[in-house]
């Protein structure tokens, strides 16, 4: 199992992410957490801090499909340059991971 991280826009554009990709059976579970405020230079090699509100989603899938995963957030993501990765699960409960891989196609 990995945590795939996503920093959208809102609350709508995560949903919209997750709903696809939760459709194409690529994942077994998104969480959407909304209100996150972010801090960072941009332009990229600026010197301008910006600050937003962002909305965190974290999908649960398999190492496998993170690549077909990231290909389908780039094609809906409005952002130039997407915050996606990945974070290894060291431990999982077996039932969990049983129903999180019987998910997944």
């Amino acid at each position: 199992m990995i945590l795939i991280y996503v920093v959208c826009k809102d609350a709508i554009e995560a949903k919209n992410i997750g709903k696809k990709i939760l459709k194409k059976k690529l994942i077994a579970c998104v969480n959407i957490l909304d209100g996150m405020k972010s801090m960072y230079f941009w332009p990229p090699g600026g010197d301008k801090i910006e600050e937003s509100s962002e909305t965190i989603l974290l999908v649960k899938t398999i190492k496998e499909k993170f690549s077909e995963i990231n290909e389908e957030i780039h094609k809906m993501h409005s952002y130039e340059l997407p915050c996606i990765f990945s974070i290894k699960v060291d431990e999982v409960d077996s039932k969990y991971q049983k129903w999180l891989s019987d998910q997944i196609k």
